[in-house]
């Protein structure tokens, strides 16, 4: 008997499409440059927010949004892909899915980590630029212009990619769950905490990665 299991607290799904609204409108302002570019700089500290809330919710968030319910080991991750497949890695990320979270939220941290120590040496630096060697500067300029944005244009294609996939050859819609949250599930499963408390908590760990982020900012003034 199929029962329903709440994958995806609210935070999580917060997190997901504010991130995805983020990237949209960094890639956007990135190619409009000019007048957009301090809208860049603005989306890419949203960004870096969100980021470090995720690392925290990853170790104190639902039971599904944490680290230790997708890292999967090297073997496990081989027998998926010859098929060897569990019920339980049709509830929350499988091995697969896994690995593209993983690469997603590191190729983005690395690529914001670039945007702050950048400088296209027309009218954008980034604030943290004149902490390091020119050396440094150039390097950082050029994975962030050149090779960090095509890398995650392409994890962002083969992410859709594989949710189209799924869609349409295997019949699971995996947006609806990161939208309401809930998944059917053939197996009994444990949910993920969604209630007050958990989002009060989500919250002020938000409030406080962002001020983090705008108080390195200010001190770069």
């Amino acid at each position: 008997m199929s029962s329903i299991v709440r994958v995806w607290d609210l935070p999580t799904r917060i997190f997901h499409w504010a991130l995805v609204v983020c990237v949209v409108a960094l890639v956007t302002s990135a190619q409009i440059g000019g007048e957009a570019m301090p809208w860049h700089f603005r989306f890419g500290y949203a960004v870096l927010s969100l980021l470090l809330f995720r690392f925290v919710w990853g170790v104190v968030g639902g039971h599904w949004s944490r680290f230790a319910s997708f890292f999967y080991s090297p073997a496990t991750v081989f027998r998926y892909v010859k098929g060897y497949r569990q019920p339980e890695h049709a509830i929350g990320h499988n091995p697969m899915g896994a690995a593209s979270v993983f690469a997603l939220l590191g190729f983005l941290l690395i690529q914001v980590a670039s945007g702050l120590i950048s400088d296209d040496e027309i009218a954008a630096t980034g604030p943290l630029a004149k902490f390091v060697s020119n050396a440094t500067v150039s390097i950082a300029t050029f994975y962030h212009k050149d090779i960090g944005k095509l890398i995650l244009i392409g994890l962002v294609v083969l992410h859709i990619g594989t949710i189209l996939f799924y869609l349409f050859k295997r019949g699971e819609n995996l947006v609806r769950p990161m939208i309401l949250g809930d998944k059917m599930s053939k197996i009994v499963a444990q949910s993920s905490r969604d209630d007050t408390r958990s989002r009060t908590l989500a919250a002020a760990v938000f409030l406080g990665c962002a001020a983090l982020v705008a108080w390195m900012v200010s001190q770069t003034g």
